[in-house]
């Protein structure tokens, strides 16, 4: 009997003789098949439809668990980021920051040297001065800003359209633009964690299209910033997690 893989993409296919036809193999071969050989996996699925996981779990259930690991990791890191940039941190939040670990990667280290300036910050004065301010802060975290040199141009138009285009809707209540930092790495974080049901590459085209040409350097004013201290360990964060970022997004899909 075959396996449940197989039978799946067989019904996807429709039949055995479709599916034979549409891989280029025989039809008695395809039939004498017990589950999808290994070297014929990666074409299965492409005429089906049905993942490789469900094909060959045997294969690609590990692989299947590491990606999404992943993508938790790169959700959470977007989610810390947002927090941080869309208000300052209260005691609470400062007390499990202070708690991160990391690794002898130069992100891991930038993780450890944010856990110990959370340790004794005293935030809300800083983040006042760096995106606030009296008539404006220090900063202003808008791809807008950063493109054009202006609030409200067409990176935000652009960026309203592809979110519309990919189902993403403004939350009721947000005062912030869509182009402000930390909403967008609020979006990469819904995108990637799964909690914003979307097109499977619509994290890379939000990406490429309106966070690389421009955020890379906002974490870099960041970690200058004259009135950055516990913010400018922030701003090494985010930009070595853009820079892995468009390191991975690079790489052909």
């Amino acid at each position: 009997m075959s396996e449940l893989g197989l039978q799946q993409a067989i019904r996807a296919a429709g039949g055995v003789t479709a599916l034979s036809r549409r891989i280029g193999v025989a039809q008695p071969s395809v039939s004498n098949w017990r589950r999808v050989p290994a070297e014929r996996v990666l074409a299965v699925e492409a005429v089906t439809g049905v993942s490789r996981a469900v094909l060959r779990p045997d294969l690609y259930q590990e692989a299947v668990a590491e990606a999404e690991a992943i993508e938790q990791a790169r959700a959470q890191e977007y989610a810390l980021l947002a927090t941080l940039l869309l208000r300052a941190p209260g005691g609470e939040l400062l007390k499990q920051i202070a708690s991160l670990r990391g690794d002898a990667t130069p992100l891991g280290l930038a993780h450890v040297e944010l856990a110990d300036a959370a340790k004794d910050a005293d935030v809300e004065r800083e983040f006042f001065d760096l995106f606030i301010g009296i008539g404006r802060g220090e900063l202003l975290p808008y791809a807008s800003y950063y493109l054009t040199g202006f609030l409200h141009e067409r990176p935000l138009a652009r960026l309203r359209e592809d979110l519309a285009r990919i189902g993403v809707d403004r939350a009721e209540g947000v005062v912030e633009p869509e182009d402000h930092a930390g909403i967008l790495c609020e979006i990469m974080s819904g995108l990637a964690g799964g909690q914003l049901p979307a097109p499977q590459d619509a994290g890379r085209a939000i990406f490429v299209d309106h966070m690389a040409p421009w955020i890379g350097r906002f974490f870099s004013d960041l970690e200058r910033a004259e009135t950055a201290d516990f913010y400018r360990r922030v701003g090494t964060v985010g930009r070595l997690f853009i820079e892995i970022e468009t390191a991975a997004f690079a790489l052909p899909s």
